[in-house]
């Protein structure tokens, strides 16, 4: 069965496209840590991240920076940190995080953002790119 990632990427469930390359894809995450978190996942299917091969695993993280970038002048913060944890959803993913303390990384508080918030937000970090 498809991963609700693959389920993204092929159109079925609809995302807040932040960026997009040929082997990658950014999206803000709807129960985002803080305004601004964005997951970048490879448009392949595959369940850990050190199992993508070299040339994935470097497109990904390339593609990551950049988005970081574009993140960090889109949200007032501090920095963009990265977390990587596999454990949520079976398909390789990296989150960045506009953070501001430690505290901002660690799950356990989410905010509340509207369908329009995100829309406008997406808009905003891909202006960047």
């Amino acid at each position: 069965m498809s991963s609700i990632f693959t389920n993204i990427v092929e159109g079925k469930i609809p995302c807040y496209k932040v960026a997009e390359n040929s082997n990658c894809l950014a999206f803000l995450d709807i129960n985002p840590n803080s305004k601004g978190h964005t997951l970048c996942i490879p448009k392949k299917e595959v369940d850990l991240l050190f199992d993508l091969d070299d040339e994935l695993y470097n497109d990904l993280m390339n593609f990551s920076r950049k988005v970081a970038i574009a993140l960090k002048k889109a949200v007032s913060c501090e920095r963009v940190g990265m977390s990587v944890i596999g454990l949520e959803v079976p398909h390789a993913h990296v989150h960045l995080i506009p953070i501001n303390s430690m505290d901002d990384i660690s799950f356990k508080s989410k905010v509340k953002m509207t369908p329009s918030d995100l829309e406008i937000l997406a808009k905003r970090i891909s202006s960047f790119l």
